[in-house]
């Protein structure tokens, strides 16, 4: 416990406002004491929230540390399947960029004309 964010609750209801404002700043929190021991964790909503959905991943997908570091591996060996490479797979036909008929036109847009109105 960091003893410059560790304050009892007595002393915290004191501070309350003056805590609330701190707590937004990133990764800063405020533990208070009841008869000494740690009884309850003050936080921004936001990192609260940020908190819940890393737990939430981490139910999800209980493998993910070793998932990465398999990744890591995969990608500084140089083994990995590009993005092209998977759609191409996946049955996607990706466009010849290099083509005139994909290339930006550098030719205005004429502009139609009606031609007289029939009564």
């Amino acid at each position: 416990m960091d003893s410059k964010t560790t304050i009892s609750i007595s002393e915290a209801r004191k501070k309350i406002f003056d805590i609330a404002t701190e707590v937004q700043a990133p990764g800063k929190h405020y533990t208070l004491t009841e008869n000494g021991r740690p009884k309850v964790v003050i936080m921004s909503v936001e990192e609260f929230e940020s908190w819940m959905e890393t737990m939430e991943i981490m139910r999800e997908f209980p493998d993910i540390k070793k998932d990465i570091a398999r990744a890591e591996r995969e990608y500084k060996s140089g083994n990995y399947i590009t993005l092209e490479d998977l759609l191409e797979k996946e049955g996607y036909v990706l466009a010849d960029k290099t083509s005139k008929n994909y290339a930006v036109s550098d030719h205005s847009a004429k502009k139609r004309t009606k031609g007289p109105r029939k009564a």
